[in-house]
This record gives structure tokens, sequence and C-alpha cells, in this order.
């Protein structure tokens, strides 16, 4: 019998990423680029302060497609992924759903671009895609995880699948709705977003009031988006969500699309061949990949592991400051809900959103990329383990101290692997948004893969797009080891924060 292998301590492995975050810190763009930062931050705080409704048509407009691309999206990915989950334990439908939800949806988007054009098809696949990848892998284990004892009473010779369908699926119907409403929540971030590649969302207004210096304007645009998602878990129940995606097909039907043309789709297909293929030079092959690789991978590669490094240090320091905000036996219940409140914000303005909106302020640097990775993933974080601390408190002894002492003293060392566990959760998260905020200017893959689609050769976006994946799959894999070997795991994370089940 093979020995265990010996447990990681957590001092080695804070020692190893405090190294690596001081290595990054030392060869991280940090300039504030923007000449007046702070005429630009008083401009746009007074816009936020005076926020501007001048065409509420557009705004309602725009936050209905932002629900339906949402709904619409979520719906298809939800039922390919169901369908997909019965045969997860198969290697090819594994690696299928692995490679689908390896790349960020806008990513899907800018492929999808050159196939289906600016219309409503590109916005409902591009979140489709990934989520289908994501849906099935939880849904097999939700499934997996299904009390057996119904399985058992079935006869014998039960087929597999009447099995699966009859005793398992009943019970685990609960979950699967549940998390269903949970990517709600994400599709409407993703959809959102959509708009920074010209998608009609309140993202594409929210970009075009900023590039006007329309800071009124913009706010409404962001107020807009936050009375929809803040509120997401009351307007939207799985009983209205017939209703809701009926009204978003109808909707999505109705608004037009450019046409694209004759054949697109073998038109992106033959483009996709990488160049010395289809001009029929085969020896060419090498010398192509050896120049795409050392001149645009391995330095977005570089860059978007520096950035990524960064941002998952901030986001850990975030995190243990943080979750103490919303635990009531530290703060007060007025303070609790203070706190809850600036975690529901900071987790709620997608990380891409949030990183154009201080781009607006510093200039092109890797800064704005850290802050809104860090405070984005940070507050998600603290928000689970504030909650788990918050629920811990009651079975602490009556004598036990109280404010910072309790946070610091009593609830941080009983939530340290439930820490590190969440934090190595949001690594490859962080480094796969660290490679998409390349199309904010920032020299990540995503500069190269958006430079690339702007210049129509599309064989060096989906070579790029591989690497992107095969990085994020690395570092995924890279996380998944560190946890096995320190021995942790964080209780309830799937359920409580189901966007970590995106691992492989």
């Amino acid at each position: 019998m093979a020995a265990r292998p010996r447990r990681l301590r957590a001092s080695r492995v804070l020692a190893g990423f405090g190294l690596a975050t001081l290595v990054a810190l030392v060869l991280a763009d940090l300039d504030l680029a923007h000449p007046d930062p702070w005429l630009t931050l008083r401009r746009i705080g007074a816009g936020l302060a005076a926020p501007d409704f001048g065409d509420p048509g557009a705004l309602a407009y725009a936050a209905a497609l932002t629900v339906a691309f949402a709904v619409c999206g979520v719906f298809a990915g939800a039922v390919s992924g169901f369908v997909l989950s019965f045969g997860y334990a198969w290697g090819p439908v594994r690696a299928l759903c692995i490679a689908v939800r390896s790349v960020h949806e806008l990513f899907w988007a800018l492929l999808l671009l050159g196939i289906t054009g600016l219309g409503p098809l590109t916005g409902v696949l591009a979140i489709a895609l990934p989520y289908a990848g994501i849906f099935a892998k939880v849904f097999a284990e939700y499934l997996a995880e299904a009390d057996p004892a119904a399985a058992r009473a079935l006869p014998r010779r039960t087929p597999p699948l009447s099995r699966l369908l009859w005793s398992r699926l009943p019970l685990a119907l609960p979950e699967l709705g549940a998390y269903t409403l949970y990517r709600l929540e994400c599709g409407l971030r993703s959809s959102a977003v959509l708009g920074f590649v010209g998608l009609p969302t309140l993202g594409y207004l929210l970009e075009t009031d900023f590039r006007q210096a329309q800071y009124g304007a913009a706010a409404a645009s962001l107020s807009v988006y936050l009375a929809l998602i803040l509120p997401i878990r009351h307007w939207m129940r799985l009983r209205l969500a017939p209703l809701w995606l009926g009204v978003s097909v109808w909707l999505l039907a109705r608004h037009p699309a450019p046409p694209m043309g004759d054949g697109p789709l073998l038109r992106f297909l033959s483009d996709a061949v990488p160049a010395p293929i289809r001009a029929g030079d085969w020896a060419g092959l090498g010398p192509w990949l050896g120049r795409m690789l050392g001149e645009q991978a391995l330095p977005g590669i570089t860059a978007t592991l520096i950035l990524s490094q960064v941002a998952l240090a901030l986001a850990a320091a975030i995190a243990v400051t943080g979750f103490p905000l919303i635990v009531t036996r530290v703060t007060g219940r007025a303070g609790a809900l203070a706190g809850h409140l600036a975690l529901v914000l900071a987790r709620s303005v997608p990380d891409y959103m949030l990183a154009f909106l201080i781009l607006q302020v510093t200039g092109p640097s890797m800064l704005p990329a850290i802050l809104a990775l860090g405070l984005h993933n940070g507050a998600i974080i603290a928000h689970l383990m504030g909650r788990q601390g918050d629920a811990m408190t009651a079975r602490l002894r009556a004598d036990a101290p109280r404010g910072l002492r309790l946070a610091a003293w009593e609830l941080l060392p009983r939530l340290s692997g439930n820490f590190f566990a969440l934090c190595l959760y949001r690594w490859e998260i962080i480094v796969r948004d660290s490679a998409i905020l390349g199309l904010l200017g920032i020299a990540t893959l995503g500069f190269y893969v958006d430079a690339a689609v702007q210049e129509l050769r599309t064989d060096r976006a989906v070579l790029l797009l591989v690497v992107s994946a095969l990085l994020t799959l690395g570092i995924d894999a890279l996380s998944g080891w560190i946890r096995g070997r320190m021995r942790i795991s964080a209780p309830g994370m799937r359920k409580a924060e189901p966007e970590a089940a995106e691992a492989a």
C-alpha cells in the first residue's frame, strides 16, 4: 500500500505565495498614467451624485435586453448541461465540458462575432457555451451525491438511466433549481459585460457614456444595473421562470440582427486554420508557432500571472480584513448591516466593469485590473467567511471576547482552513479573468486575442485562446493539488458560492 503524501503545511504555502507576490509586485506595472486622476475622480463623483436619467426608454430597453440575454443564455446552458451531466463520467464528454467552460464569455463573444454577427444569437451562445460545461459538472455532482437508498429499492435489472431518472433526480431537483437561480445572477453579470463588445446591454451604455465623459448618464446605467442585480433573488423565482423565458425569447426575436453574408461558419473555420497550412507551406508551421508563442503567448502569460498573483494577494487581504464586518458580535447589528451592503455591492459589480471604471481614473496599467479583481474576489471570500464566522459565534463560550479581539483570536484561527481553501478556489477564476481584462488594453493574453480579432487573424486568436484555456486549467490543477496536499476544503462552498464549482 502506497504511503500517504506528507501534508503540506499552511506556513509553507503562505510563504510561497508571499514570495511570488513580492516578485510579481516588482514586475507589475502600477504607474498612474492618467494626467489628472483627481479631476477625473471628482467628475465621476459628481456624476454618481446626480445620475442623469435623460433617456429612460433607452435605459429600460437596455435593461430588458440584459435580462433577456441572461435568461436565454442560462436556460440554454442549463438544458445542455443537464443532458451532458448524464454522460459526464465518460472521458470525451468530460473533456468537452472542461474545454468550453475554460473560455471566458467575452472570449466566446469575440469568436462568435465572426460567425453570428452582432445579434442576439451571439450574446445567448456566449453565455450558454461556458455555462453548459459548468452546469454539466455541477449537476453531475449533485446527482451523484443524492441519497442512494431510493436507487437500491429499484429492481436489480433497472437500466442505469432509468435508475438515475427515477431515484436520484427527484432528490436532487431542489439543489438543481437553487443552483440554476444562482447561475441566473452570474448570467446577469455576464450579460451586462457583453455590452463591452458591442451587444446592446447596460454595459454598452455604460462604456459609451464613460468614453464621452457623460458621467451622469453612466451613473444612471450603473444604477439601473444595480437595481436589477441586488434584488434578483426576490424577482427571479423558479415558478416565474417560464414567464421570464417566454418574454426574453420574444424580446430577442424582435431585436434586429445584421446580415452576415453567405457561409460565415465555413469562412470562420477556414480562417481558424494556421496561415502556413492554408498556404500549403507545412514547413512554415513551426516558425509560425514559434513566433506566436514567443512574441505573444509568452508575454501574455507572464503578464497574466503577474497581474493575477498581485490580485490574489489583495483579495486575500480584503477577505481577512473584511469578513469581521458582517459578524454581528464584532461590529454590532448596524455595523453588520453596513458591512453586508458594502460586500454585496463589491461582489455584485463584475470585475471587468469595475476595472473599466477604475481605468478612467488611473489610466492604462495593471493597477485598475488588480484593484477590480482584488476587490470583487476579496468581497466574495469575505462574505463566505463572515457568514461562517457569524454562525460560529453561537457556539463560543459565554466569556469569549467581542469586537476585533474576537475576530483576530477566535474566528480567524478557526476559519484559517476555509480561508486557504476559498483563496485557492478563486485563484483559477482570477487567472481566467486576468486574461480577459486584456481587452481593456492591459497586456495580458486578452490583449493579444483582441488584437488578432481586430486584424481578422482568426488563426492567431484561436491559438491564443487555446493557450489561455490551458493556462487556466493548469492553475486549476495546481490549486487542486495544493488543496489536496493541505487536506483542506471549504464546507458548503459549492452551495454557498457555486461559482467555485467551475473548476475542472
